[in-house]
């Protein structure tokens, strides 16, 4: 089976795209619309005729499609993805045609997530930072607007956690170094009026988000208010690491608050990234950036399908940083 991803800006133009280079019998495995371009990716496949399947397994001695399947498998299951997950995506990587498990790993990955990084130069709508206590958004929004102010861009930050004892601190001691006012707004009414005296100040805003209980009913209508109030687009950060099980629970319920996009800290810190893919398929969230350094200036990279497969294949004792080097497009390497 042949499988290949397709780029277009609307749908119709992507299907006559497929139709003439795989021809009528292509099977669509996956459609995904860019919700920042409206660019639309279609991964299609195409069925090797029996004559040709036949001549590939003779070709390879019957056993280096087993190999990838089970070294992704192996892989996967290191890292504690739900075994549900390790399914659809083994099967996904046993339908590429690659001898390289990692290759095979990111075209799995390709077709059963979105890969949609934050924008880097402006946002028609503010940016909320929604997860669990300790998992990183305080700092994450800092390393958000020092990456933003690099590029030139004009930034706001706001935080509504003003109850835990030092965050309003932490994160102003960083927003000074940078020349940007952190502004604080206690509760979700406030927060609304903030983000209407200041529109059109920014090119790119970011909120913090108190560090609450996921499990709590309370503590999820209050960040259901807070998001509401700013109109803004929810991100979940979420430390990796974690147990799957808990994660997926976290991801159906940061789902309900209308996340988009998952976030990944502590990627320097951890062997094993289970959470993380179930946390993003419970809540059907694109992945967007990774925290891999405590570094402010530098701490964020932007994730795609190679370089997440390169962190879930490559050796657990390889450096993060050395996945996530720049890596040729998964699918110009699989053609």
């Amino acid at each position: 089976m042949r499988l290949k991803t397709f780029t277009a800006p609307g749908m119709a133009e992507a299907m006559q795209t497929v139709r003439r280079e795989l021809g009528d019998e292509a099977i669509i495995v996956s459609t995904q619309k860019d919700p920042d371009t409206g660019e639309v990716h279609i991964t299609a496949a195409l069925e090797s005729s029996e004559a040709e399947e036949d001549a590939i397994e003779r070709m390879l001695g019957g056993g280096m499609r087993p190999f990838i399947s089970e070294a992704v498998r192996q892989a996967l299951s290191f890292h504690g993805v739900p075994g549900r997950l390790i399914e659809r995506l083994v099967v996904a990587a046993a339908a590429v045609d690659s001898d390289d498990p990692v290759m095979a790993c990111a075209a799995a990955l390709d077709a059963n997530f979105i890969f949609a990084p934050l924008p880097d130069k402006s946002a028609p709508r503010p940016f909320i930072l929604l997860g669990p206590p300790g998992g990183g958004k305080t700092i994450t929004v800092a390393k958000l607007a020092a990456r933003s102010v690099m590029k030139g861009r004009r930034v706001g930050v706001i935080t509504t956690d003003s109850v835990r004892a030092g965050v309003v601190e932490q994160l102003a001691s960083f927003t000074r170094i940078m020349d940007i006012e952190l502004k604080v707004a206690r509760g979700p009414e406030a927060l609304k009026r903030l983000l209407e005296d200041n529109a059109g100040l920014y090119d790119l805003t970011f909120i913090d988000s108190p560090g609450l209980n996921p499990f709590q009913d309370r503590d999820q209508s209050y960040l259901a208010d807070l998001v509401e109030a700013s109109k803004a687009e929810p991100i979940m950060v979420m430390a990796a690491g974690g147990d799957s099980s808990e994660a997926s629970e976290m991801g159906e319920i940061y789902a309900n608050l209308g996340v988009t996009r998952l976030l990944a800290t502590r990627l320097d810190a951890t062997r094993r990234l289970g959470a993380v893919l179930a946390a993003a398929a419970s809540a059907e969230a694109m992945f967007c950036e990774v925290a891999v350094s405590p570094h402010v200036a530098s701490g964020l990279v932007a994730l795609n399908p190679v370089s997440l497969a390169r962190l879930l294949v490559a050796d657990p004792d390889e450096q993060v940083a050395n996945a996530l080097h720049e890596h040729p497009s998964y699918s110009e390497a699989l053609t």
